[in-house]
């Protein structure tokens, strides 16, 4: 039996990247919202952001050390089933890798001890600090991660010697067409993820009346970020379709299964794309809104996928649902956001047990949509994995064979499923325990901001033993 390695190599590089990306998903946010709780807690000295912060600090601990064991993973395979690609990137790409690894996982790794160990050890000021700094690590990598795999859909400020990227100018290369959206795009969708995770959470602990006080806190704070974070999605994400359709315009071609180039085009709700009939069956459209949306004029212009050679097209069903999976996932959030702050005008919130049921139920919702967003993205950009310059038949590692990858690739899967439960377990038995029973002694966490600091927490603060 013949196994293609390069159509293996993309699948064992799916599995490993749709596995990690939903762990930064939950600890970018995450960690911002634990800052702002460490900041309410200074500003106040209200303990009950004490303990929604140290709660949710063990949560992110979890999340993180499976994050860095995942991420582990996909630079190895840069070198092991990627060599190609990696030699004629290297030059650009790994100053990028290098840099998210200098100023996010230093600060993230330095600073997640002292908010794990500090609560009894410095003051609450500093332990509000390395919140903070854990945050901004997050931030840091999101911006080099973007920046790279930005580059690698709007490739710019490069030159090609010997079939060999190297960077012209380092502004073009970071700051580069497409980047300020996506990145913008993903931060707001990984903020959005955690804000139904912290409503969900504090809806499950009303349902089952642990940590009251708590869990309307939570829910609070979640549905006023979520009020702002979700509308304004809607609108990064319109901005970048137009950048997508000014330089990646097979890749908007293939999201709406869009064959003919034309004007007025209409939207696909729903269809079956077929790719050697070049056509789609069982359309559902709605007349000219297409290119009202995707222009922003009723007669404007959308290119279609007959305008580019048969090889140069990207699959096309993937992106085409995976959109409309994303785009779902929206629409839903948005109005439970509507329906929550109606029941909050109403005074109902917090009693209304079919919304906190349905808030539970929506956890899930910001991480299936960073999932079809992130295959949109990666299927659409296909065949290349430089866009426009690199194919990736010519980016696998040229010795690589069929079976090799299999072996690797099932030995990723057994891992993958064994890790991963086991992480969400330790988390679900969090959840259900709750803020109150997680957090530590209450005299333990009354330290006054105003009072002396010791020298050993000095210490700690400045990195010394």
């Amino acid at each position: 039996m013949h196994f293609d390695p390069i159509l293996l190599s993309r699948v064992q590089f799916a599995w490993v990247i749709a596995w990690h990306i939903l762990l930064p998903a939950f600890t970018v946010g995450t960690a911002s919202f634990i800052a702002v709780c460490e900041a309410l807690a200074l500003a106040t000295g209200r303990e009950v952001y004490v303990r929604i912060s140290t709660f949710w600090t063990k949560l992110f601990a979890i999340a993180f050390g499976m994050g860095v064991v995942s991420g582990l993973v996909m630079p190895f395979q840069f070198g092991t089933n990627w060599s190609r690609y990696a030699s004629a990137t290297a030059n650009v790409l790994s100053p990028l890798f290098a840099y998210e690894g200098l100023t996010a996982f230093f600060l993230e790794a330095g600073f997640l001890g002292v908010l794990l160990f500090g609560r009894t050890r410095v003051p609450r000021w500093a332990h509000f600090i390395a919140a903070l700094m854990v945050a901004i690590g997050t931030l840091f990598s999101t911006f080099w991660i973007l920046s790279a795999n930005s580059w690698m859909q709007t490739p710019a400020g490069y030159e090609i010697i010997n079939d060999q990227f190297f960077p012209k100018d380092w502004l073009e290369v970071i700051f580069n067409p497409s980047f300020p959206y996506r990145l913008a795009h993903t931060a707001i969708a990984f903020f959005t993820t955690t804000g139904f995770v912290v409503l969900g959470v504090g809806a499950y602990l009303l349902r089952a009346d642990r940590s009251p006080q708590e869990a309307r806190i939570m829910m609070s704070m979640a549905l006023w970020s979520l009020t702002v974070l979700v509308p304004l999605q809607m609108v990064i994400g319109d901005m970048h379709g137009l950048n997508t359709r000014e330089y990646q315009p097979a890749k908007l071609a293939a999201i709406e299964a869009r064959w003919e180039t034309g004007n007025a085009v209409p939207l696909t709700l729903f269809a079956i794309p077929d790719d050697k009939a070049e056509r789609n069956r069982f359309a559902i459209e709605i007349p000219v809104l297409g290119s009202l949306i995707l222009t922003h004029d009723i007669h404007g212009e959308v290119k279609g996928l007959k305008d580019f050679p048969a090889d140069q097209r990207p699959p096309v069903a993937i992106p085409f649902f995976a959109f409309r999976a994303m785009v779902g996932c929206a629409v839903v959030m948005l109005a439970l956001v509507v329906l929550g702050g109606w029941l909050r005008w109403r005074g109902r919130l917090y009693e209304t047990r079919w919304y906190l049921l349905a808030c539970q139920c929506a956890v899930p919702l910001g991480f299936i949509a960073v999932i079809a967003g992130w295959f949109v993205t990666e299927v659409g950009r296909q065949p290349w994995t430089v866009y426009g310059l690199l194919r990736t038949t010519a980016s696998v590692t040229p010795s690589l064979t069929g079976s090799e990858v299999t072996l690797s690739l099932l030995a990723y899967i057994s891992v993958y499923l064994l890790i991963y439960p086991a992480g969400l377990i330790l988390l679900f038995r969090l959840v259900r325990t709750g803020p109150l029973a997680t957090s530590e002694a209450a005299p333990a966490t009354e330290l006054s901001p105003a009072a002396p600091v010791p020298a050993r927490a000095i210490n700690i603060v400045k990195g010394e033993m």
